[in-house]
């Protein structure tokens, strides 16, 4: 990022509570390059969750914690980008703004589930709210998608996956419960235990 003494103060701060954030052990965690256009000042993190469960170092954010093992298979991926602008948005209600992105494989036959999108949606609201991460503004959509391989591809398995995409502008730089959350989530797109109660996660990827 260059010269620190040019970031300002509450960027800084944001950066450490990211730093604080206790994530989920099944969580791969590491630092990508952030978006330059966005925000005058931002951070990128790139979240994987695997089969075999490759081990982080407490499942903190430190950059990369360790490699993948060659037989394991992932079970969902996500960003989170932590953008700021010193001077406001309009359009952000305030001078931060998180913006997530999440993808999990599911079992063929949920793909014609109507629900699950609303579903996806309200699992981003209940991490928050379970993580005491205060916001406003939050949009977002969920798709689902369906791949369907021919010609010398055609004996590969259709595959569904749901895609979240949302953002929110978090109460402040202390942004460490977002991430928590966020990281939460992902999991739960995995379908890992352990979830809020009554909540029932999603079938996980065939692995054959």
């Amino acid at each position: 990022m260059g010269d620190l003494s040019e970031v300002p103060p509450d960027f800084l701060t944001a950066l450490g509570a990211l730093r604080r954030a206790k994530c989920r052990p099944e969580l791969r965690l590491e630092e990508i390059p952030a978006p330059t256009r966005l925000a005058p000042f931002a951070v990128s993190l790139a979240a994987d969750v695997t089969a075999s469960g490759p081990q982080p170092v407490n499942g903190t954010f430190h950059g990369p914690v360790g490699p993948v093992l060659p037989e394991s298979r992932e079970l969902a991926t996500g960003r989170f980008i932590l953008l700021h602008d010193p001077d406001g948005s309009d359009v952000w209600n305030g001078t931060f703004r998180i913006v997530t992105y999440i993808r999990a494989e599911l079992e063929p036959d949920m793909g014609n589930d109507q629900m699950l999108g609303s579903v996806a949606w309200t699992w981003l609201v209940d991490a928050l709210q379970e993580h005491g991460a205060r916001y406003s503004s939050a949009g977002g959509t969920a798709t689902r998608i369906l791949s369907e391989s021919y010609g010398t591809l055609s004996e590969r398995s259709d595959a569904i996956d749901i895609e979240l995409r949302a953002s929110w502008t978090p109460d402040g730089a202390d942004v460490q419960a977002h991430l928590e959350a966020w990281s939460d989530m992902v999991c739960t797109f995995a379908g890992l235990p352990p979830l809020p109660d009554g909540v029932s996660p999603l079938p996980r990827r065939r692995l054959n």
